[in-house]
């Protein structure tokens, strides 16, 4: 049966996302924030759509596709060289800002479970948004941009917890002590069953079919849907939220080599659903409530704006990081996440906050989004005006070394990968014999100390080997006893043209690195036995070759 009212409605709500997301475009606003100001304009400013139970359900599939992808961003491939820090100040951020938060809502005089609510609302940081603006820059793939992306993952971890923890809350029965404990441990314990499940599949079974799906593009896009929805069912049957099986399809399935083209597949129907989501939480808005808390959302989005980057800047000064890495990498933190309108719609359904607190929270959203994602895009000339006016020296972290000596190294620099007791010794010496060195490794704790030039990053990307300058190296030699990252990286010294010295460890692996020209092999093995024979020649044991 046709149904016009709803036809009607969708057709505004698509209209307006439509009209909104283009002017934002032309100012370079977030399209999450152009669909909630559609919806304000829609519902609360206008009246002209009201929320249909259809409508609910197309904004439920948009947020269940929205986490799906968010999954899908999240590569342990691309953070295992900042897993650390990552880890440290993912945690570390959640309680101070929580604790931060909680104490500000008490000021304010929130009860408890709703100051609960907001703290924890305010604590998590828009992966979707942060990764589309990183990608916009071609920064994703830089050390700020892997360090913000491990952060949200940690993030993201924390938020499952919490979401599965509120599905355990307001599981359907008494509100009794022991029935709540029943409650949160089935959840957690349905979560357990379903991730384990999740990642053997994604281990065993998955591999197979998606290599055969992966011929064709549109059956590739089925197939992942498919997953999605079949992870969605079981965490259905699991009495978990939609929200946690769709994030968790997209997290197994970022782990495979297909990851990349399954976001561009997902994403046009994503961006339809999503737009119907928000467009529908700004309907949902209460301005009349939340236009009394205005003071409320001005604190509220002043500590996420200026609070969240504060705490990250100090925690990653904290582990060695410079202060253009650790500002950089603050600035993308500086908004509320998807998991915060997730999370305080739970606490709505359930009963367990007002209505108004998730109109609150999608004001302190809308504009946090917007203001923090001019702070990404004009990230440099906010951290030039904060180093000239001296905001950055209470941090007391490394200054930014690496970048101005790497800008100085002009023709015939010598490139040394890999800090460990090898590659110390030959920046040492080769300094010392007059070369100009520039040091690169992963930890920054390694790079202390050295006589030379020094970067911290990943030399697997091309963005960290342009910023060395590898195509203007006279030579380029790899401490490192990574196999497959030496391939890679004679690789790309051969198409440059640059000569290259590798550490072997596997002599297996010398042929490999001979057909990539690589110019001279350091074998410890082979080495080691002519020292030794050599000694044992001079001390007379053994007799001098003929």
């Amino acid at each position: 049966m046709f149904d016009e009212p709803f036809i009607r409605s969708l057709g505004l709500i698509v209209i307006a996302g439509a009209l909104f997301a283009l002017v934002a475009r032309l100012i370079r606003m977030p399209a999450i924030v152009a669909y909630l100001i559609a919806g304000l304009v829609l519902g609360p400013l206008t009246g002209l759509v009201e929320i249909s139970p259809t409508l609910s359900l197309i904004s439920e599939v948009g947020i269940a596709l929205l986490l799906f992808l968010v999954g899908l961003e999240l590569s342990f491939d691309k953070i295992r060289d900042v897993g650390p820090v990552s880890v440290v100040a993912g945690l570390g951020q959640v309680v101070f800002t929580a604790i931060g938060g909680l104490l500000i809502c008490w000021l304010l005089g929130f009860g408890l479970m709703e100051g609960l609510f907001l703290a924890v609302a305010l604590t998590f940081s828009s992966t979707v948004v942060v990764v589309k603006l990183l990608d916009e820059k071609q920064e994703l793939d830089s050390l700020y941009g892997r360090i913000a992306v491990g952060i949200f993952l940690v993030q993201d971890l924390v938020a499952i917890v919490i979401l599965t923890f509120l599905t355990g809350l307001s599981a359907e029965g008494e509100r009794t002590a022991g029935a709540i404990l029943i409650g949160v441990a089935r959840a957690f314990g349905g979560m357990a069953l379903l991730l384990g499940a999740v990642l053997v599949a994604a281990r065993f079974v998955m591999p197979r079919p998606l290599e055969w799906a992966a011929r064709s593009p549109e059956t590739l896009f089925i197939w992942s849907l498919t997953w999605c929805f079949l992870v969605v069912l079981g965490a259905h049957f699991l009495h978990l939220s939609l929200e946690i099986g769709a994030f968790l399809a997209g997290v197994s399935l970022a782990q495979l080599p297909y990851n990349e083209d399954l976001r561009r597949r997902v994403h046009p129907l994503m961006n339809f659903c999503i737009a119907v989501f928000f467009v529908s939480l700004g309907i949902r808005m209460e301005l009349g409530a939340a236009r009394m808390e205005w003071v409320t959302v001005v604190v509220l989005s002043l500590f996420v704006l200026l609070g969240n980057p504060l705490i990250f800047m100090w925690i990653i000064a904290r582990m060695g990081y410079d202060e253009r890495t650790s500002f950089f990498t603050s600035v993308t933190v500086a908004q509320i996440s998807e998991f915060s309108f997730i999370f305080v719609g739970l606490g709505v359904s359930s009963g367990l906050v007002r209505v108004d607190i998730l109109s609150l929270t999608a004001l302190v959203g809308l504009v946090t989004i917007g203001l923090s994602s001019y702070m990404i895009l004009y990230n440099r000339q906010l951290y030039e005006f904060c180093r000239r006016v001296g905001l950055l020296r209470m941090f007391r972290s490394p200054p930014a070394r690496e970048e101005v000596e790497t800008r100085k190294l002009r023709q015939g620099h010598v490139l040394i990968v890999g800090m460990n007791t090898l590659g110390r010794d030959l920046a040492r010496r080769l300094t010392g014999a007059g070369e100009t060195v520039l040091a690169i490794d992963t930890d920054p704790g390694k790079l202390r100390g050295l006589p030379c030039a020094t970067l911290l990053g990943n030399v697997e990307y091309l963005t960290v080997l342009e910023e060395a300058g590898l195509s203007r190296a006279r030579l380029v030699i790899s401490a490192l006893q990574i196999e497959a990252t030496n391939d890679l990286l004679a690789f790309r010294c051969r198409s440059n043209g640059v000569p290259y010295a590798v550490h072997v460890i596997d002599l297996e692996q010398t042929d490999n690195l001979l057909e990539m020209d690589a110019r001279y092999l350091m074998i410890p093995k082979v080495d080691g036995v002519k020292l030794q024979t050599r000694e044992l020649q001079r001390r007379g044991f053994l007799s001098h070759s003929p």
